[in-house]
């Protein structure tokens, strides 16, 4: 079976890197568009030499960028996943929020409208739900977002579900959970916890958690979502809808400084602060939707995950 043609935005990010390397892995021609605000090109260096991969730094809220790249190299799918990801950004600058994370999406759908593109991914996010204590999610859970990201998120969903709706365009959004491994950068003050914490352990430095630590997170490893874009976006046959991206694992705070502790005996103990506001306490998916759907199910355990970031 030839290879397909996916367009992937955000490419040079954390998740868009591992993405590319799973597709190229699999025999796919992929264009891989950034901006390079938050990414890098170091994080395609292993796919930098492939003939089936081409890279462009572009803006894709820019209509006529995207037009133009999209009409260039007439992928079969294009899997979205630039975004503005830093929620405290999203908050106390809305309207670059809706510039990233609802116009870029706006653009994307109607680039593949125009130029046929049979089918979008769309990069979505747990935080549509907002604070749940019904868990684990479903889709059909309530979509209360708490904040501008979350919000922006909603909003994209709908977006793609127009487009599937007037134009038969197949849009399918992930609703990832809490993705971590490897390139995600720990410096960043929005970057996941387990590579905050995997990198103060490595450096020998305590952690501080804010609360107890009972807090849970349903905790999904990078390449595991790689798969899951992957195969949405190259199936053949017909797939639209929205998808919770998680493994059905609750792992809290506690559970991740055991494994850290394990690894990295001599690390003074964390310290404690008062829970922040606003947090989530507990975040757990339901994993059945995109089994029944996609055939995927996450693969790696968490300490196996950890592992591999904690090997870079």
């Amino acid at each position: 079976m030839p290879g397909k043609r996916v367009l992937v935005t955000g490419a040079a990010g954390f998740i868009g890197s591992h993405t590319v390397d799973r597709l190229i892995a699999d025999g796919h021609s992929v264009l891989g568009v950034d901006d390079l605000s938050t990414g890098s090109e170091a994080n395609l260096q292993s796919v930098s030499r492939e003939s089936r991969f081409e890279f462009k730094a572009a803006d894709v809220a820019e209509a006529k960028e995207i037009h133009s790249i999209v009409e260039s190299f007439q992928p079969e799918s294009i899997i979205h996943l630039a975004a503005l990801v830093s929620v405290p950004r999203a908050e106390s600058e809305p309207a670059l929020n809706y510039r990233l994370n609802i116009q870029a999406t706006q653009e994307i759908c109607e680039a593949a409208r125009s130029h046929q593109v049979r089918r979008i991914v769309f990069a979505s996010s747990a935080a549509v739900y907002g604070e749940c204590s019904d868990l684990p999610l479903a889709e059909s859970a309530p979509t209360i977002p708490l904040g501008q990201y979350g919000s922006a998120k909603r909003i994209s969903e709908q977006l793609l579900a127009g487009y599937h709706a007037s134009y038969g365009i197949e849009t399918v959004c992930f609703r990832y959970f809490n993705v971590y491994g490897p390139r995600q950068d720990p410096a960043s003050p929005y970057s996941g916890v387990v590579s905050i914490f995997g990198d103060r352990y490595r450096a020998g430095k305590p952690v501080v958690i804010f609360g107890d630590g009972s807090q849970s997170r349903d905790f999904v490893y990078v390449g595991d979502v790689a798969t899951a874009n992957t195969l949405a976006s190259t199936l053949e046959s017909p797939t639209s809808g929205t998808f919770n991206c998680c493994t059905g694992i609750s792992t809290s705070l506690l559970d991740l400084i055991d494994v850290l502790n394990e690894r990295f005996p001599g690390v003074p103990k964390p310290g404690h602060e008062a829970a922040r506001p606003g947090d989530i306490r507990h975040s757990l998916g339901d994993p059945s939707a995109i089994t029944a759907a996609l055939g995927f199910t996450p693969s790696t355990p968490f300490a196996t995950g950890l592992r591999s970031l904690l090997d870079v």
